[in-house]
């Protein structure tokens, strides 16, 4: 049995571990990174990027269909070649993750522990059956998985996760979608527009992250008048059956008509959520404290836990399971486990995320919820509007469907939030996370320059609204003349 004593142990080598890592090495150069599976990130893996080839090979195959509205009529039949589809996504895909092993090729040998560590006690790691770790303080980066309910597992290969789309060389006939949240409908929408048969169901009428039951309903209708999706679907069975073509899952369920339904296809696709990898780490061993999902409890601003030497960061933290906030959290849990006990609250950035689906979700700040819970009962908060579905340059581009609802706090006219679905929200939401990470006002954001004819004059719309509605500002203008036509 190995046994090395260091200043800091992080345990994970993704994202947050490679951050935390780079971080922790400011401070001091006795520490090691632990990892019992393949280098590399979610995202560059199986997570945003190779979601977003496949997606950008469905718009391109969208276009095609689409471009008949303009009267331009391609000629011929458009054919969808599957492997070349998957093979360029696989390609694309290991390229993106060679970026992030030639960074971690960098890292010394000697900084590197391969293996699955688990908790002997607050300070001590076992790895495997091979090391044994003393670490003055840990960080735990260890990311999360699939969750999906364990009665699944008896349709064996026929049961996929988002990983194992990454893995096919061709398109599948057909995938069932368990789960119309960010995963779900980003790949179940390129598959469907890819030629795949898809049908989406999820529990409870959720659809993607929003909380805005009315942006949620637009949502919910944009997607079903594109593919079969029951956000809250009544199944009578789900199993593995033998057919002439091979193996399939049966899906019996209750259709929109109230009528039993059977579909069988090529697979079952669970997009049900993720679940943070603490569970084997055997934190029983230690001091720690957990939430109700027996996750570790930590500082929003220090990722400090309950015992004040061990840390945590990324999605392994159940707070913010996006890219951008594992590297923030890395950076602040590295940072302070390396200049320990001398710890520092970090800069936690104004809340932005989005779904890559057309049209696109996106949310920024404090979500209507969450709104709902704090200002709710007093008032204390209005909602500003607008409709993409006539909204100038949305309509050119025949992108018109969405809507767009900001949020503003009575008395101080502060932007507090904004929920959406529609056209370039991945940019809109940009705009409008600078705007609330400054806490501006609706009226020094109406304030700033809009071109025209652009999408952006939405947002400016939706503010109007809003600033007229917390009574800090003129009436909205039906017809307002410095806004151009279509506006």
């Amino acid at each position: 049995m190995k046994k090395i004593s260091v200043d800091v142990a992080i345990i994970g080598g993704g994202t947050a571990g490679l951050g935390a890592y780079r971080a922790a090495k400011e401070y001091t150069d006795s520490l090691v990174m632990i990892e019992g599976g393949p280098y590399g990130t979610t995202c560059a893996r199986v997570g945003c990027m190779p979601s977003k080839l496949l997606i950008a090979a469905a718009e391109s195959a969208h276009h095609i269909e689409k471009a008949h509205a303009f009267g331009v009529h391609p000629q011929g039949e458009t054919i969808i070649n599957g492997k070349q589809v998957m093979a360029r996504i696989k390609s694309e895909r290991d390229r993106f993750v060679g970026f992030v092993l030639e960074g971690v090729d960098e890292i010394p040998s000697e900084h590197k522990v391969a293996g699955l560590a688990k908790f002997m006690d607050n300070h001590t790691l076992q790895v495997d059956d091979h090391t044994q770790i003393t670490a003055k303080r840990i960080v735990i980066a260890t990311g999360s998985r699939p969750a999906y309910p364990g009665a699944w597992n008896e349709l064996g290969d026929k049961l996929i996760i988002n990983d194992d789309v990454f893995e096919w060389d061709d398109l599948p006939q057909s995938v069932a979608v368990f789960g119309p949240g960010v995963i779900g409908l980003e790949l179940g929408q390129a598959l469907h527009r890819l030629g795949v048969k898809v049908k989406m169901f999820g529990l409870g009428g959720q659809v993607g992250p929003l909380t805005d039951p009315d942006v949620m309903a637009y949502a919910y209708k944009t997607f079903q008048d594109e593919f079969y999706l029951d956000a809250d679907v009544k199944t009578e069975s789900i199993k593995r059956i033998e057919t002439e073509d091979g193996d399939k899952v049966e899906i019996k369920f209750i259709n929109h008509d109230g009528e039993l339904e059977t579909f069988v296809t090529d697979y079952l696709l669970a997009a049900t959520g993720r679940r943070p990898n603490v569970d084997k780490l055997d934190i029983d061993n230690t001091d720690l404290e957990l939430d109700q999902r027996g996750v570790p409890s930590a500082d929003f601003y220090t990722l400090q836990t309950s015992v004040e030497s061990i840390f945590i960061a990324g999605d392994a933290s159940n707070q913010l399971p996006l890219l951008h906030e594992a590297a923030d959290q890395a950076r602040i849990a590295g940072s302070n486990a390396g200049r320990f006990p001398h710890i520092r609250a970090g800069l936690r950035r104004s809340t932005i995320s989005a779904v890559f689906s057309d049209p696109q979700i996106a949310m920024v700040g404090e979500s209507y919820k969450a709104l709902e819970a704090r200002l709710g009962n007093c008032g204390c908060f209005s909602r500003g509007e607008v409709s993409f579905e006539g909204q100038g340059r949305s309509r050119v581009m025949l992108r018109n469907k969405g809507v767009l609802h900001v949020y503003g706090e009575q008395g101080t006219g502060r932007f507090l939030g904004a929920e959406m679905i529609g056209p370039n929200a991945e940019h809109l939401a940009h705009l409008l996370a600078w705007a609330h990470q400054n806490k501006m006002t609706i009226s020094e954001i109406l304030d700033m320059p809009f071109y025209h004819p652009v999408i952006e004059e939405g947002v400016r719309t939706a503010l109007r609204d809003l600033n007229a509605k917390l009574h800090l500002g003129p009436d909205t203008i039906k017809h307002c003349l410095d806004c151009g036509p279509g506006c």
